[in-house]
């Protein structure tokens, strides 16, 4: 293996074409500098210089060493310096899980959009996926960082998890309801309704939970129809087949034909939680992970 301080010897001596000169411009004394620069061209196996009492003079030989000697240590330089950059989690790659909610309720791409802020070569993979596929990719190391429903367990040994998201419910009237022109309404107004239900792909128990939360605020929904998205739901309401409960942060998604209506006295929340691996934080994963912290704190809806 090439000795690396050798190798700015070599290129010095070569620049300055005289042993005395690099030897000060390198602050070392000029015999060891000879010493190395022997050394570097016996372990070669080649001669790099001419020498005569005059001058010291690259050798052809020499001259495609010094060319490709030059390029290894620029290379090397950026090298250091990309290292550096990484360390400061100013560059690198990270590959993020989420679930839908994460991007309707705006706080993966409001995430995403402070830490490319000055870090533009980071390259960001997000993966579309099921809480439980995204805790796996954190435990295979596949992932970096997951926006999942639901957290790990308390004693889980590889992975923790902070909540970033607790979502209040809207309902989502249709324009022509005769309910939609009311300001405030009680659960009784609520009670014998045709409903639209949104029947979540990550657990069969979100929807029971909704049930549950509907039947402790002092109605039973009456569903008639299921959607596995929110915004198919908000569509179904805009066609007038029914009402809806939505996240608060889909409000800006409603579509024409949809009044939406805050109900104080509700109290189911949709929660979302980031979850990441406790051991081995790159630097980078470490600032997205308190990007989105940091986030949770200035969202109102929280």
């Amino acid at each position: 293996m090439l000795d690396i301080r050798q190798l700015h010897y070599f290129v010095a001596v070569a620049e300055e074409e005289n042993v005395g000169r690099a030897a000060e411009r390198l602050h070392i004394s000029q015999s060891p500098l000879s010493r190395q620069i022997a050394q570097l061209e016996e372990r070669l196996g080649l001669t790099l210089f001419e020498r005569s009492q005059q001058r010291i003079r690259l050798t052809r030989d020499g001259r495609t060493f010094l060319a490709e000697v030059r390029a290894f240590l620029t290379h090397g330089n950026r090298l250091e310096s990309l290292a550096k950059r990484l360390g400061r989690g100013e560059e690198g790659g990270l590959c993020l899980g989420y679930i839908e909610n994460a991007m309707h309720s705006g706080v993966l791409p409001d995430a995403l959009r402070r830490l490319r802020d000055g870090r533009s070569a980071v390259h960001i993979a997000l993966y579309n996926m099921h809480s439980a596929e995204q805790l796996e990719g954190l435990r295979q190391r596949s992932l970096d960082v997951a926006l999942v429903c639901e957290p790990p367990l308390k004693d889980d040994p590889d992975l923790d998890c902070a909540q970033v998201l607790s979502d209040a419910m809207l309902l989502a009237l249709p324009g022509e309801h005769p309910l939609a022109a009311r300001a405030e309404l009680t659960p009784a107004d609520l009670e014998g309704q045709e409903w639209i239900a949104v029947l979540h792909k990550e657990s069969v128990l979100k929807h029971d939970n909704f049930v549950a939360a509907c039947a402790r605020a002092g109605f039973t929904p009456d569903i008639r129809m299921e959607a596995t998205e929110p915004l198919t739901a908000l569509g179904l309401v805009a066609a007038g087949l029914g009402m809806a409960m939505i996240q608060h942060s889909l409000r800006h998604h409603a579509p024409a034909g949809v009044v939406l209506r805050e109900l104080p006295w509700f109290s189911y929340r949709t929660p979302l939680w980031a979850a990441w691996h406790r051991v081995n934080l790159r630097p980078l994963v470490a600032t997205f992970r308190e990007t989105l912290l940091d986030g949770a704190t200035q969202t109102s809806n929280y």
